[in-house]
């Protein structure tokens, strides 16, 4: 779980019966745009095939002597007999117990498919799942997607197993009517109903973010528990809330089945996830760069690197492309453009539309398949020891030189020019730039000494321009910045 998730609570949840069919809703219990009479029927139809999972591990606390006790004192077997195996005693090794946690799931095929969330049976030794009617199976883990906190089990029987069917996402309305199913707190099978709050949620917890917002009563142990819309079909897998206390504030998160489906039928098929890769490092495209790119609209995904062997350099996608399209579906978001990539099968040619020199370009890519790379290289020569300082910006720049790249501990021959100082409260400083940021590039073109820099950014200011583009690189980590001119 990364910093930006810690704020969000993970649930848990419970599952039921035998059916030999999906479990659909009545006519009359309404649907996705009529206030229902009552959820009753559909809940009934609807809890046999939610599941409770209960995971074991084994584990092994350290022991140390008890404080104001020298080792080995009678008084250590009088207090930890009185208190319980809490009180350690390091004469005698570590103790070995049963660390457990509990969640949810639903079936999803009569063959006994369960999906719940990964961080609910994350380091287990032992996933048991409990249907409806009690009973109780040890479930086998067929694979796991951590990218998206998915995962899939399985358990067998000698009947058919009951199971609900995926629905649309894509066409649930912020208003529609959900009803969340679970394992709160350990209770058992329990229905809670609300509406979409909102769609499209990021909450930082991997590349792929894209929630429904509930407000439908989710706490913990719904985790990895269904969300349904009136026609009983599972829209959503509940994932996370936001509390101050850790119970419910009317803030839940869910998965959306559209998500969740592809990368269940790849575990299924595969035991793990198989995603389309392009091979480029992108970033959000804001007003200001939008304006300094010609772009009417701040939309798509701009290109910081592009992968040496990868599928982007193959197609002549370059740094400062903004991508508006990916196989025909707009990027009118940056967030958008990882998630259709992967989605996308390996292997295929499509089109990928671009913004480039202040017109849309065409572009054809054969998508790769996603593995876990390194980062890009830039490489280039090293030049004179001048420096300028451009007020208006708020930056002195100085060319790269030995001592310089000694200085900032930067690589032998690294291209470009180097910010020596930034004034306060300039554009430069406002943007976060510091000294010892190296740019590569001014406008979209490489810069390699500090007279190249400053004549590119004085034609440009003179040519009405409000803002400079310059590709940044600090460390490991490279980006546009666009700066707003100021007055001198």
């Amino acid at each position: 779980m990364n910093k930006v998730f810690s704020k969000f609570v993970f649930c848990f949840c419970t599952l039921s019966l035998f059916l030999n069919a999906p479990i659909y809703a009545n006519e009359n219990n309404g649907s996705a745009n009529n206030f229902p009479g009552s959820f009753a029927d559909l809940s009934e139809k609807l809890l046999p095939a939610v599941v409770n999972i209960s995971t074991s591990k084994t584990v092994t606390a350290r022991r140390r002597a008890m404080p104001g006790f020298p080792p080995g004192s009678p008084f250590e077997d009088f207090f930890e007999e009185f208190f319980g195996q809490g009180m350690p005693n390091n004469n005698r090794g570590g103790r070995t117990r049963k660390r457990t946690s509990l969640g949810s799931g639903f079936i999803i095929d009569p063959e006994g498919f369960v999906v719940t969330n990964n961080h609910v049976i994350d380091d287990a030794d032992e996933v048991k799942v409990t249907l409806h009617d009690d009973q109780v199976f040890t479930a086998k883990i067929i694979g796991r997607d951590e990218k998206t906190d998915l995962a899939l089990l399985k358990i067998s029987d000698d009947k058919p197993f009951p199971y609900v069917p995926w629905g649309n996402s894509d066409k649930m309305r912020v208003g529609d009517w959900v009803l969340a199913i679970g394992n709160p707190f350990g209770l058992g099978g329990t229905v809670t109903s609300g509406i979409v709050s909102a769609r499209a949620r990021v909450l930082g917890s991997g590349p792929y973010d894209d929630f429904i917002q509930t407000d439908a009563s989710i706490n913990r142990g719904n985790s990895g528990g269904p969300m349904f819309n009136l026609q009983g079909e599972v829209v959503g897998i509940n994932t996370a809330i936001v509390s101050p206390s850790g119970g419910s504030v009317g803030i839940g998160f869910a998965i959306p089945s559209m998500l969740a489906s592809s990368v269940i039928d790849q575990l299924k098929k595969f035991g793990e996830t198989q995603r389309g890769w392009l091979g480029v490092h992108i970033q959000e495209v804001t007003e200001e760069i939008a304006e300094s790119l010609g772009l009417a609209d701040k939309k798509g995904a701009l290109v910081v690197t592009v992968s040496e062997d990868g599928p982007a350099k193959a197609a002549k996608i370059l740094p400062g492309d903004v991508i508006l399209a990916f196989n025909n579906k707009s990027i009118d978001e940056m967030r958008q453009l990882p998630r259709i990539v992967a989605e996308t099968k390996i292997g295929s040619k499509v089109p990928v539309r671009v913004w480039r020199d202040g017109k849309s370009v065409t572009l054809y890519v054969k998508v790769g398949e996603l593995q876990e790379n390194g980062g890009d290289v830039v490489s280039s020569r090293a030049q004179g020891d001048k420096q300028a300082t451009i007020k208006s910006l708020g930056l002195t720049l100085g060319n790269m030189t030995k001592e310089i790249q000694e200085k900032y501990q930067l690589p032998e021959g690294i291209q470009g020019v180097i910010i020596h100082d930034v004034m306060p409260e300039s554009a430069a400083e406002n943007k976060g730039l510091t000294a010892g940021d190296i740019i590569l590039e001014i406008y979209q073109r490489p810069v390699e000494s500090v007279a190249q820099a400053v004549s590119r950014i004085q034609k440009h200011k003179k040519a009405g321009k409000k803002f400079v583009l310059l590709l940044v690189k600090r460390n490991n980590v490279t980006r546009f910045v666009a700066l707003r001119f100021m007055d001198e």
